[in-house]
């Protein structure tokens, strides 16, 4: 008697036979995003800074599951050099099917102190490598004639303002009509281009904050019709949607993971009396 195969259902999420490319990927979102696609059978490329603390931690993870993992130090500010990073990675590990855009930077910083260098920095990271570093690898994935998947991680912040991150907002912004453009442009050799745009997400913050920042986040919690900060891997089952063959008619689509923030314009639950059922 031979066990029974996977279901339709799994069938569809199943990435067994590919590759993925994660950016950001020494932990936080980046390393939930590489182990999940790791669970559905992909081997992975982990790009994050050279000498990135936790990018082994992460490889480590995905062997593990006994994918394949790659590690590559890359900055990605470095526009001019994603081009000919991406040539290297196809050289090395073949071709790469699914293109997770997680990197990200940000500086909590005033309209009126965000210097020109800062401002470069973080559209460099956060919108030109998105662009650049996708174009070069769609390019691959057009000349070897892969279905492939692009998905840029962007925030809620790609479709509404955040005081103090002007030129993060911004980024954002841009990453996301990039990756539209891209899913326009790549739909007739079947290459799907989407972003996913989290909430607010239990993750490490590097920096010091000119305020309160406990009192800050309780308030935050507060705006979250779900009540809390997600955990990095909740936000996985929505990748890998867009990464699989269940999503394979989702193009230039944005999913938002942000326990309904952006569903509630006023905060006036708090206000309202207790819910009281009419069974």
């Amino acid at each position: 008697m031979t066990a029974a195969g996977p279901s339709p259902a799994t069938a569809r999420f199943d990435l067994t036979g590919r590759t993925a490319l994660v950016t950001g990927a020494a932990r936080s979102l980046g390393r939930a995003f590489a182990v999940g696609l790791a669970e559905a059978g992909a081997d992975l490329i982990l790009v994050d800074l050279p000498g990135a603390d936790g990018i082994e931690e992460t490889a480590a993870r995905v062997t593990a599951l006994g994918r394949r993992a790659r590690i590559h130090g890359q900055d990605l500010a470095d526009t001019a050099a994603l081009s000919g990073f991406a040539d290297r990675v196809r050289a090395e590990a073949g071709p790469v099917h699914i293109v997770v855009n997680n990197a990200g930077t940000a500086a909590l910083e005033r309209f009126n102190e965000i210097t020109p260098e800062s401002w470069s920095r973080i559209m460099r990271v956060n919108a030109d490598a998105v662009f650049f570093l996708s174009r070069r690898l769609a390019e691959h994935m057009v000349a070897d004639r892969i279905p492939g998947r692009i998905i840029t991680i962007t925030s809620k912040n790609a479709l509404v303002a955040e005081a103090g991150l002007a030129h993060y907002n911004a980024s954002k912004a841009a990453a996301q009509l990039a990756t539209e453009t891209l899913a326009v442009e790549l739909a007739p050799h079947g290459i799907t281009a989407n972003t996913l745009a989290p909430g607010m997400v239990e993750t490490p913050i590097d920096g010091e904050f000119p305020f309160d920042r406990e009192a800050f986040e309780a308030a935050y919690r507060e705006r979250i019709p779900l009540g809390r900060y997600a955990r990095p891997e909740e936000c996985v089952g929505a990748l890998l949607l867009l990464a699989s063959d269940a999503g394979a008619y989702l193009t230039g689509a944005r999913l938002v993971v942000d326990g309904g923030v952006l569903a509630d314009q006023m905060p006036r639950m708090g206000f309202m009396p207790p819910y009281r059922s009419t069974l």
